[in-house]
């Protein structure tokens, strides 16, 4: 009874490790097809969906460009000599623009999309405190103070356009 145990156990052993490397490449193999499969979908998404993330990135570009003080001070002309009719005009302006450009952040990075809402806040707080100066007490005079401003430094689309043009860069 023993040699038959024996002679049955020499039999399974084989057997048992054949079936063993067999569930392991079989399950490697599983794995890799879901791997692929992964890939060829997340490949197939980005061919999708780049354009109009890259889309999204060009509608910002153009809102930074729009609501940058030089340009904007230049697109907007003063409806009447009041700073403060004008102040309103140029807020109301940053404002619609931004609005119209709401949905973008959906295809953005959040750290992107946070820093062209900085350069909009920036910029409306740039046009207030220049507002808010006694030396400005016309349209005009505001226009001029904040050009002035602006030639001291960077504007805030500025910068967030340079982040903007490298988050692009790094999609590719």
């Amino acid at each position: 009874m023993d040699m038959k145990f024996l002679e049955m156990l020499l039999y399974a052993v084989p057997a048992l490790i054949t079936g063993i490397i067999a569930y392991y490449f079989f399950n490697l193999h599983t794995k890799n097809e879901e791997g692929r499969r992964r890939f060829l979908l997340h490949k197939d998404m980005q061919k999708n969906v780049l354009p109009i993330r890259l889309q999204a990135y060009e509608r910002m570009a153009l809102f930074l460009e729009r609501i940058d003080p030089s340009k904007l001070l230049v697109r907007v002309p003063p409806a009447s000599p009041d700073k403060n009719n004008y102040e309103s005009l140029l807020v109301k302006n940053i404002e619609n623009e931004f609005d119209h450009n709401l949905s973008q952040q959906i295809y953005m990075s959040d750290e992107c999309w946070n820093i062209v809402r900085a350069a909009k806040n920036a910029t409306i707080q740039i046009i207030r405190k220049s507002s808010l100066s006694d030396k400005n007490d016309s349209a005009d005079k505001l226009r001029e103070s904040i050009l002035n401003d602006l030639l001291d430094r960077q504007s805030p689309s500025n910068a967030a356009l340079a982040f903007i043009k490298k988050e692009v860069s790094d999609l590719w």
